[in-house]
């Protein structure tokens, strides 16, 4: 039976996983391309978790960050942890979130769940936290952002599930799931008319 760490643990490796598989099969073009009008990309969800795993279970707890993060510095352009550089590759960043969970998951290993911490980017009445409050912030961060992930993966080529063998949807052919978004259109326009009329 696992413990109370373990399993939060569990829950966040899972939405990790998650995250990452977006990104399997894609060009460097394709991880990269803004999908929505504020510029969603699959790359720059990763490269952004990964930045908040560093983050809150590196500065939060006092474990050195151990290599540079310039794009959370005070003075970097706007989002830009939010997106890769060229010179920062699809296996570049992928590598650099590896890096993250393990350094994460040392912390989470070396600490008990009501160990504390503060985080400084919080406003001072609610930064003092536990190693708990932590994971169970990053859960929600992590399965957020896979869940924007899920959205602008099947945007760019189709691909959906949470994991290359599970797609936690009905199994039909393209027919079927053309007709059922018809049908949504169909009832959409059906309400819209219903209040306006």
């Amino acid at each position: 039976m696992l413990d109370e760490k373990d399993t939060l643990k569990r829950y966040l490796q899972s939405h990790r996983d998650a995250l990452l598989w977006k990104l399997d099969g894609l060009s460097e073009r394709d991880a990269r391309w803004p999908m929505t009008p504020t510029g969603t990309n699959l790359l720059g969800l990763v490269k952004h978790v990964a930045s908040m795993e560093y983050d809150y279970f590196g500065r939060v707890f006092d474990r050195p960050v151990p290599e540079p993060m310039p794009w959370l510095d005070d003075d970097a352009e706007d989002n830009a942890d939010l997106w890769a550089t060229a010179d920062q590759s699809r296996e570049w960043v992928v590598d650099f979130y590896r890096r993250a969970i393990a350094h994460a998951d040392a912390t989470i290993d070396a600490l008990d769940l009501d160990d504390t911490g503060t985080v400084p980017w919080w406003p001072a009445e609610r930064n003092p936290v536990t190693l708990h409050q932590i994971l169970v912030h990053m859960i929600a961060e992590t399965a957020r952002h896979a869940g924007h992930a899920d959205i602008v993966r099947e945007t760019v080529d189709g691909e959906i599930g949470l994991r290359k063998d599970v797609s936690n949807l009905p199994d039909h052919d393209a027919q079927w799931w053309s007709d059922y978004v018809e049908k949504l259109k169909r009832t959409a326009l059906e309400a819209e008319n219903r209040l306006l009329g």
